[in-house]
């Protein structure tokens, strides 16, 4: 092993390192530091904000350094500060350093300001940053009487503190008038702003007074308000302490609680900027009784937790080291037993300028190319000034060798002339970053900066390095030589790094000898030696061995050692692994320890110890000291067989680039045939310490041939097997490093996987030290769409992981790794398919929704248009509904593979409701929703009365179809006793037919001919098309309309033909729907299509329906039931009745007093109203009020006046949706009776009717 070099030697090989980058430090040798020319640098500056003591000198420090040295001079605000000219001011010898002195008087305030520190030599200007020198300010409190604060207990509270404008601003503190702190909890607490929140007053927070102190930095001061006083006002007035830990505190007090309110901030929302690298600090105190707790979230994720904490009794979120990561919202929620409200904060992250790339010192030789890059980041992005030598970079000379590329100077062909100091300032309106670097041009022949003629000693099968550190300008090559011929060392066994060391990876006798080393350039050569000798390692060929002693017995550890004569040997001995005290009763020799009258104290672990000055070597032995005389000294005699002992003595031989062969000298088996070996490894690069198998060998065996990998530094060991168990490992043998190769195999378990929407993360199972074959293992990580057979993208990752960022929802890539070391890149990778993150679904498509009978309905769908993913499954949500009734919501799970769902109906009177939607990994996506279409005993509002249940015609695509016996029997249920029907029932045919159907399916319902109302109901298609179009007919018009996907301003075409094949069209502009169709003929059959104008290819299915006659009757027909015959007869007796009564009494004539009873009201020109008396008179033969006309607004007249059709409306009764009977009597003029009877005071029957009702 080479000897620890000395101090100098790190420092030059570093300055060597840097020097091939093309901007170091001039080495810190004095001899070369006097003879080599350097521009200024500033090694010294105060900060920006330079806060002083009012009551000390003023020091505002600049130091630089320079060949040859700087002088210095300043500015003020700008302007040259003559420091001559006022006897106050001074500079220190040989630094730029300003004291302001005020022993001999002066006011520090007149010397504030910004000033900056210019160093100067003949080869620049370096510039510090601006300093703004302030004066510590601790202002007094103004005066005030304050009067007491008068409260209502359980109330919130708010005592401002307002302290002075201090510089820098004080510390804030409460405490009472006699210097007691304020003891705080979540309901008493000090805002960040100073001021004392009470969330609710209680009657113990009378018993002291509230002063807030101010603390000042400076001057060490601390200055105190007035204090508060408070005064609660309590419908409990004892202060009874028992209370204060009562679990109702505020009931047992009679303070009447309150849900939480904010105190700080107000409002509802608020923002707050914050820069990056400083602390944000969020607040929220709230009032309420019981006193609210505060937690704290962020919208969207959650709060970093490494950098995350809270303070003041959860009232204050505080996050350290803000980043842009950090911006967002925030909110805190204050609740208590009342309720709880929320504050949301948006915080924006906003950042002074900070270095990407800060320039660096350039050392160039004549003739050579450089550049200078000032990248630096902020938010707003910052701006780039680049000066020279403190001037602006415009108003400088011009220089044909240089040019300015934004944030990059480049140099072209340097030469001595081109020597200056650069500045990079960069800056936004949050702050600025000034960086100086200058261009120094240099031409120095190579000179080594080590000892000559060193000597390194290493031990065999080692690793050493040769350092030889240099400079010179134009940078040296340098090149190493054996023994002062041959060609150069590099290769092999050998590697030169960039820094000029010589490495030699596995020492063998061959090696040694001198090493020369000699740096070149254009301007000369510069050699040093360096003498190698190798030394045999230091090896414990005899170990000791466990022993079991009786006490007072002599017991011999053996240590016998074989190492390098040359070099001196030390044998110690360690027990317990602490040094061993020789004592009388031992004796130490050069191959042993003797320890004589063994004791219970000398029990325990020996370790022998060889050492050399380059290398040692151990092991250890345990000795067990028997109490018991009787005890068998050989404490393996109670156990025949045991485990064997460690093999020992391990050594590499036939050394090989992939091979070496291990020997090793077999342990005692201990009554038990060792059955096999196994050979263990251990390597320092990617494990160090762990220990793998690497093969196994019969026990017979004990000297075996180990293949290897590539660039490995290997250590082994062995360990024995018996049928007893495994001994302990053999100690490590040596090292031995293989030589480095391209890697022969690429990571595994290469994989592509989005864990954002937008993004896709490749990770690969990364390869061991074994299957690295050399240094600086890497991977070259290969992108690209696959559809796209784009040009692959590629990046170089150290890790195993690697992230693309900004990828299409989910995609499929094809990706590929491929491993690559220092020596070169592993074979061609196979290609492994990723997709990127995964997005929620869209909605699935054609949602169908049928229903063949009423006790089931059937639903289909076909996949979503676009997953957007790997498909998990489907969530329908369906509930009932019944009018304003709503049913429970059932939620059912289906598989990505199932489209069909059948639905069991409950009730055939309700309807359904269905939401469906896909869903992926990343969570379920828009949901379709449809309706099952409506019962047939469930009624569909018309244009005009009466109504009928709609007729839903099921087509191929359709929804559902109407069961005309279900229908009959529904009607039938409901029916109550009405008159028989005039006119015969008329049966309405609806039929539909759908052009992209195979078959037509028509149904016929026999119901009262009435409105009906047909319509196809199709899942929307996906090119442009006209679907479930709508009829509403009546009589003598019909309400048509329908759906369609084409875009706005569509005008469409309604074609209807009658059963007479009478063709008619009606133009429709767009968004005109529903569309009349008028005179039309009662009871006829119509066909009907509508179609695009503009496409007339596009068309809706042809759809067939019927007006209603003029005069229909909905009801059935019961003129044949005997209850029905029974009614009548009697309502006719009882008319007879009447009609007789009324003519006795008007053959008497007279008044009759009949307004109590009498339902229509009389006219206010009714000459009876007064006395309550009527008069029968021609008037009363007129109509009823509030009686009804028919449709067509006149009161149709019939023969007979027994009819009750004489009273319906219209002619026609109805029967509202529960049975019972609407229709209304309506009193007709008898002309015939009218004109046989002089009389005036003749009326008809039901006016003598209604009189006597």
């Amino acid at each position: 092993m080479a000897g620890q070099p000395p101090p100098w030697a790190y420092t030059a090989v570093l300055l060597c390192a840097l020097s091939l980058g093309g901007a170091i430090e001039i080495p810190m040798d004095p001899s070369i530091q006097n003879e080599l020319s350097q521009p200024p640098t500033i090694t010294k500056q105060s900060v920006k904000d330079h806060i002083v003591d009012p009551r000390d000198n003023i020091l505002i420090e600049c130091e630089a350094k320079g060949n040859p040295a700087p002088s210095f001079h300043w500015t003020r605000n700008s302007k040259f500060f003559n420091i001559a000219k006022d006897p106050r001011v001074s500079m220190r010898r040989r630094s730029g350093t300003l004291v302001i002195d005020f022993r001999s008087g002066g006011r520090p305030e007149e010397y504030e300001g910004e000033y900056q520190c210019f160093a100067r030599n003949k080869f620049g200007t370096a510039l510090s940053n601006r300093i703004r020198l302030q004066v510590s300010k601790s202002p007094l409190w103004p005066k005030e009487n304050l009067d007491p604060v008068v409260v209502q207990e359980g109330a919130p509270l708010t005592l401002q503190c307002n302290p002075p404008p201090g510089l820098p601003s004080p510390v804030i503190f409460w405490m009472s008038s006699s210097m007691e702190p304020i003891t705080q909890d979540k309901r008493v607490s000090q805002g960040h702003n100073g001021d004392l929140y009470f969330s609710n007053v209680m009657l113990q927070d009378m018993q002291t007074d509230y002063s807030c102190n101010a603390r000042f930095h400076f001057t060490h001061t601390i200055q105190q308000k007035n204090p508060f006083t408070l005064k609660v006002l309590t419908n409990h007035p004892y202060n009874d302490s028992s209370l204060r830990n009562h679990p109702d505190m505020y009931s047992a007090r009679g303070v009447a609680e309150r849900t939480p309110s904010f105190m700080y901030p107000q409002g509802t929302a608020s923002s707050q900027m914050v820069l990056r690298g400083m602390d944000l600090l969020l607040e929220c105190i709230a009032s309420g009784v019981p006193t609210p707790d505060i937690a704290w979230y962020k919208k969207g994720g959650d709060l970093p937790s490494d950098k995350a904490k809270f303070e003041n009794f959860n009232k204050a979120l505080r996050i350290t080291n803000v980043s842009e990561e950090d911006s967002g919202e925030y909110f805190c929620l204050a609740s208590n037993k009342m309720g709880s409200i929320r504050h949301t904060i948006s915080v924006r992250v906003k950042a002074a300028p900070y270095w990407l790339d800060e320039p660096k010192n350039l050392i160039l030789a004549p003739g050579e190319d450089g550049r200078l890059v000032c990248r630096a980041n902020g938010n707003p992005k910052p701006t780039v000034q680049w000066m020279v030598n403190g001037e602006p970079l415009q108003s400088a000379p011009p220089n044909p060798n240089r040019e300015v590329a934004g944030d990059t100077i480049i140099f072209r062909d340097t030469q001595i002339s081109s020597r200056a100091v650069y500045q990079c300032n960069t800056s936004n309106e949050h702050g600025y970053l000034l960086a100086n670097a200058f261009v120094s041009v240099l031409d120095v022949p190579p000179r080594m900066l080590s000892p000559r003629n060193q000597l390194i000693r290493v031990i065999l099968y080692n690793r050493t390095r040769l350092d030889c550190p240099f400079f010179g300008s134009p940078i040296p090559t340098l090149r190493w030589f054996k023994n002062g011929q041959g060609s150069n060392l590099d290769g092999g066994n050998y590697h030169v790094y960039e820094n000029g060391s010589l490495e030699i990876k596995m020492i063998r006798k061959e090696d040694q000898g001198i090493y020369t080393c000699v740096a070149t350039n254009i301007l000369g050569k510069a050699e040093n030696q360096v003498r190698l000798e190798v030394k045999d390692p230091t090896r414990i060929y005899r170990m000791p061995e466990d022993q079991v002693a009786k006490r007072g017995t002599t017991v011999q550890l053996e240590c016998r050692v074989k190492h390098d004569p040359s070099l001196k040997l030390a044998v110690s001995w360690l027990k317990d692994d602490e040094p061993l005290y020789i004592s009388n009763r031992m004796k130490k020799e050069e191959d042993s320890l003797t320890i004589f009258g063994v004791a219970e104290r000398d029990q325990g672990s020996y370790t022998c110890v060889a050492s050399t000055e380059l290398d040692q070597d151990l092991a250890k032995a345990y000795l067990t000291v028997l109490a018991d005389q009787a005890t068998p000294t050989n404490r393996l005699a109670a156990l025949p067989k045991g485990r064997p002992d460690r093999p020992r003595d391990l050594e590499l031989t036939d050394l090989a680039e992939r091979s070496v062969r291990l020997t090793w000298i077999p342990g005692d088996d201990n009554n038990s045939p060792i059955t096999d070996y196994v050979v263990q490894f251990e390597e320092d690069q990617f494990q160090p310490g762990v220990w793998h198998d690497h093969s196994k060998f019969p026990g017979s065996v004990n000297s075996a041939v180990l293949r290897l990998s590539p660039y490995v530094n290997y250590q082994f060991r062995v360990i024995a097997i018996n049928e007893v168990g495994s001994s302990h490992p053999s100690l490590p043998s040596e090292r031995y490093r293989t030589s480095g190769a391209p890697p022969e195999s690429n990571p595994s378990d290469v994989k592509g996987e989005g864990t954002r929407k937008n993004n896709m993360e490749i990770t690969w199972t990364p390869m061991n030290a074994t299957s690295a074959f050399g240094p600086n293992l890497r991977y070259i990580v290969k992108w690209r769409r696959r559809e796209t057979r784009e040009t692959w993208n590629n990046v170089t990752v150290w890790g195993s992981r690697y992230v693309v960022g900004q990828t299409p929802v989910y995609v499929p890539y094809e990706i590929r790794v491929q491993a690559e070391n220092d020596f070169g890149k592993g074979p061609e990778p196979d290609t492994v398919i990723g997709y990127s993150g995964e997005d929620l679904p869209s909605a699935p498509r054609r949602f169908r929704v049928r229903q063949p009978n009423l006790e089931t309905i059937n639903l289909e769908w076909d996949h979503p248009e676009h997953p957007n993913g790997i498909l998990i499954g489907y969530t329908l949500k369906y509930v009932a509904f019944n009018g304003t009734k709503v049913g429970k919501q059932i939620v059912e799970n289906f598989s990505p593979n199932q489209t069909k769902f059948t639905v069991q109906r409950a009730d055939p009177v309700s309807r359904y409701r269905f939401s469906l939607s896909a869903r992926t990994q990343v969570g379920s996506g828009e949901a379709v929703t449809e309706e099952s279409p409506a019962p047939p005993n469930e009624a569909t509002p018309t244009a005009a009365p009466p109504t009928s249940p709609p007729t839903t015609v099921g087509v191929p695509g359709t929804v559902s179809s109407t069961d005309a016996t279900a229908t009959a029997a529904a009607t039938e249920a409901t029916t109550v006793p009405t008159v028989p029907p005039v006119a015969p029932t008329t049966t309405a045919t609806t039929e539909a037919t759908a052009t992209t159907a195979s078959t037509a399916t028509t149904t016929t319902t026999e119901s009262p001919a009435t409105t009906s109302r047909t319509e196809i109901q199709e899942s929307a298609p996906d090119e442009q098309s006209i679907w479930n179009v709508t009829v509403l007919p009546n009589s003598k018009w019909a309400n048509i309309s329908w759906k369609h996907n084409f875009g706005p301003g569509t005008d469409f075409v309604v074609e209807y033909t009658d059963s007479n094949h009478t063709k008619k069209t009606v133009p429709v502009k767009a968004q005109a729907q529903p569309v009349q169709l008028t005179d039309l003929y009662p009871g006829m059959t119509y066909t009907l299509r509508v179609y695009s104008r503009d496409h007339e290819g596009i068309s809706s299915a042809v759809i067939t329906f019927m007006t209603s006659a003029a005069y229909t009757n909905n009801q059935a027909d019961i003129a044949t039931q005997g209850w029905f015959i029974g009614l009548m007869c009697a309502i006719a007796l009882l008319v007879l009745i009447l009609l007789i009564v009324c003519f006795i009494k008007r053959s008497r004539g007279g008044k009759y007093p009949v307004r109590e009873k009498k339902d229509v009201p009389l006219g206010p020109e009714d000459p009876k109203e007064e006395d309550g008396s009527f008069d029968y008179s021609d008037e009363d033969n007129k109509p009823l009020q509030g009686s009804q006309t028919s449709l067509d607004g006149t009161i149709k007249q019939q023969e007979s006046d027994d009819s009750l059709v004489d009273y319906g409306e219209g002619g026609e009764g109805q029967f509202n949706e529960d049975g019972s009977f609407i229709g209304q009597y309506t009193v007709k003029k008898d002309k015939e009776e009218t004109e046989g009877n002089e009389s005036s005071e003749a009326t008809s029957p039901v006016n003598a009717i209604y009189s006597l009702a």
